[in-house]
């Protein structure tokens, strides 16, 4: 692979990487607004500038300037390097580029920094970007000079509600038209365009427009200061009381990497961010994807029930074990979650295994809305996961019909929620005589459910999980599981002593380590990795 040297140190690069982009992919920044990676390129930030040296066969580009002596007490005239923005400069072998090492660059730096600050209010206290402003980062590392201008700053709108998810501050903005090229070019749709001159720019929606769609959350995520905002996260909380686990993205088969950002005082998860990954979900989310941490705590199921009564944990388990008893072993079905993590299911499927069950079926979300973006009409993260676990594996339409067949009269289910909420499926399930659910929230199998043990969420326990390109991604766990909740392969476990029968799992390791072998898909390849076009795997085998 071709390289360049970056203040001395080899950078490999691909043919079409401009310099930064070669800098980034090898965890090298070069200070920037306005580019990212997954944009086109406008270079209108300055921010980026570097110092490439001439081939021995070039002339050194020269600018003339005039600068202060302060021993003559006038004006000099000398010469210095014309500088290049490193987002527009292609990274060429043998190429030689200095930016921390250049004093002209250093220079540059603190001079944007300047220009950039000198109408830009000081609001750091109440801004929502404070903590991970590249304004704030950018003149501590590149700066650090206070303001020499004094006049009354350029006055423009504050709290400009652009839509139903955004709002914008235009004194803030710094126009890096990251929004712009954002909604033009991944979203598809250009409503937001920039007006006016020099320090008058400010953003704007189009007329008889406003911000919405599907990608609305990402206009916010892309802005490097705080002039968007989202109104979901907007004054909830602090980012330097937040801590970060990367997860994957539960609301539909594609499988977004992302961060859940959550708050450990409070055990409470405040939001999704993407995490860059081109082969999966590049650098973004959609707004579903990115509202969809609330499930972490809303219609969560946290404590035993038996019946219509809440119970411990153990007297759930005691009375499935009774209620299973009571009827024949041959007409056990148990039921998997498109929802839950390989191990939770991998776990129910070794609980039916001992128990002697033959029927194991699969139930759901529904499906819904799809684009060819991101979103996907399955609307369950581990949908290929529980297929390639069990290839034959049954729809839940089959299991309603099965059990108003009399072919199976008792259930074990991980997972509440079904395709859908329909009176004639809940009068099926009830012809059930036992129904026994490990759920994490509320849904049609957990309403007509005899027994329901409360399952962790994905972000209370890690797990896996298969998006529908055959990549194995790994949620990490993030709070603290919540009331009685505990994994539902916990709760497989438990019910599989209940009956005297040795599970052979103990933790989530040894889960892991029975998964590992059987899984041929690899774990969903970092930015790095996936730059290099690396492309999806078939979905895995898991037996």
């Amino acid at each position: 692979m071709p390289t360049f040297k970056l203040d001395g140190q080899d950078i490999p690069f691909e043919p079409g990487d401009s310099i930064i982009k070669a800098a980034y992919k090898n965890g090298h920044e070069i200070p920037h607004y306005c580019w990212h990676p997954g944009l086109s390129v406008p270079a209108n930030c300055r921010m980026c500038l570097v110092e490439i040296k001439p081939a021995a066969n070039q002339r050194a580009m020269m600018l003339d300037v005039v600068e202060w002596d302060p021993k003559l007490g006038d004006y000099r005239p000398r010469q210095k390097p014309k500088l290049q923005p490193a987002c527009q400069m292609p990274a060429t072998e043998n190429q030689e580029v200095l930016a921390d090492s250049s004093p002209h660059v250093k220079e540059a730096r603190a001079h944007v920094q300047e220009f950039l600050l000198l109408n830009h209010p000081v609001d750091c206290p109440i801004c929502d970007q404070a903590g991970e402003c590249k304004l704030q980062d950018y003149w501590l590392e590149h700066q650090q000079t206070g303001k020499r201008m004094k006049d009354e700053p350029i006055h423009k709108p504050k709290a400009v509600v652009f839509g139903p998810t955004i709002v914008y501050d235009a004194e803030r903005c710094v126009m890096c038209t990251r929004c712009i090229r954002f909604m033009d070019e991944v979203a598809k749709d250009p409503v937001l365009d920039m007006r006016e001159r020099g320090n008058l720019n400010e953003i704007f929606v189009a007329p008889n427009r406003q911000l919405e769609g599907h990608y609305t959350f990402m206009t916010e995520h892309v802005c490097p200061v705080g002039a968007l905002t989202t109104k979901d996260f907007r004054f909830k909380a602090r980012v330097w009381f937040l801590r970060t686990a990367k997860s994957v993205c539960q609301g539909c088969a594609t499988g977004c990497n992302a961060h859940l950002d959550y708050d450990p005082r409070y055990n409470k998860a405040y939001r999704y961010r993407p995490r860059d990954n081109e082969a999966v979900n590049g650098y973004w989310m959609c707004d579903e994807g990115m509202l969809s941490y609330r499930a972490a705590h809303e219609e969560r199921i946290t404590e035993a029930r038996v019946g219509n009564r809440q119970a411990t944990v153990e007297a759930a388990v005691a009375d499935a074990k009774k209620r299973l008893d009571a009827g024949p072993r041959e007409g056990i079905a148990i039921v998997l979650s498109a929802q839950h993590s390989l191990e939770d299911n991998w776990a129910f499927r070794e609980l039916g295994t001992l128990l002697g069950a033959k029927a194991f079926y699969m139930a759901g979300a529904g499906t819904g809305y799809a684009d060819d973006i991101l979103i996907s009409a399955d609307k369950n993260p581990n949908t290929a996961g529980v297929r390639a676990m069990l290839p034959d594996v049954r729809t839940f339409r089959q299991l309603l019909d099965d059990i108003r067949a009399g072919k199976v009269t008792q259930v074990l289910a991980v997972g509440g929620l079904t395709e859908r909420d329909d009176p004639e499926d809940a009068t099926a399930l009830g012809m059930l005589s036992t129904l026994v659910v490990a759920a994490t929230h509320e849904g049609a199998l957990s309403q007509a459910a005899h027994v329901v043990l409360p399952s962790s969420s994905w972000a209370e326990t890690s797990g896996t999980y298969v998006n529908k390109q055959g990549y194995a991604q790994v949620a990490e766990k993030a709070i603290a599981e919540q009331g009685s909740s505990k994994p539902a392969w916990h709760h497989a476990r438990a019910l599989a002593i209940a009956f005297g029968v040795e599970p052979t799992w103990t933790k989530l390791k040894d889960l892991r380590a029975a998964l590992a072998p059987a899984t041929n898909a690899p774990s969903s390849p970092t930015l790095a990795a996936s730059a290099t076009g690396a492309s999806a795997p078939p979905a895995p085998r898991v037996s």
